[in-house]
């Protein structure tokens, strides 16, 4: 009696998938806005941008009236503050983008631009957060709520500040200034 031993053929690996080409500016995402639209942060291509990850219930919720005051400040001059709400720190956002925009909308007049509610730390964070804390050595991630990054007229980080610096400091201040007129 003869036998013959068969080895189980496993099918070769799949083909790796090509990689997305790396972003090289902020100009390469797209948000979606709070209330659906797209927000292509393209849009904002030679103007001076500070993402800020924002929520409702913080002790640095105040803060809104200084985005809101630095966007109408600055704004002629090419100037944004667009707002990224976010639960990832204690839960202190709503759950739902209806409720944060009333919110935003009632209690500060908010008229900058606000994304729907996102992750902006960790392995789940949105990739224009992901991409972002790579970009600069020091503040490059958000330890809170209001944590602050200011994106050059190129799309590139130029600096981070976190949640203590106000809206109003003389270093934020003055790092917008310095951006507006490179």
């Amino acid at each position: 009696m003869v036998f013959s031993a068969t080895r189980a053929q496993t099918p070769p690996p799949p083909a790796p998938k090509p990689s997305a080409p790396a972003a090289k500016s902020a100009y390469d995402f797209t948000l979606t806005r709070i209330d659906g639209k797209p927000l292509p942060l393209s849009a904002y291509k030679g103007q001076v941008v500070l993402l800020v990850n924002t929520a409702s219930f913080c002790g640095f919720t105040p803060q809104y009236e200084g985005l809101q005051k630095l966007q109408q400040a600055y704004q002629a001059k090419g100037f944004t503050v667009l707002g990224v709400p976010s639960g990832d720190f204690m839960s202190q956002e709503y759950d739902d983008n209806g409720k944060i925009k009333q919110f935003c909308d009632t209690k500060f007049g908010i008229t900058f631009p606000m994304a729907e509610k996102a992750h902006v730390k960790g392995d789940q964070a949105i990739p224009l957060y992901r991409w972002a804390k790579t970009q600069i050595p020091v503040e490059n991630e958000p330890k809170w709520n209001f944590h602050k990054f200011l994106i050059g007229k190129d799309g590139k980080i130029i600096a981070g500040f976190n949640s203590k610096v106000t809206p109003e400091s003389p270093e934020l201040t003055a790092a917008i200034n310095k951006a507006l007129k490179a």
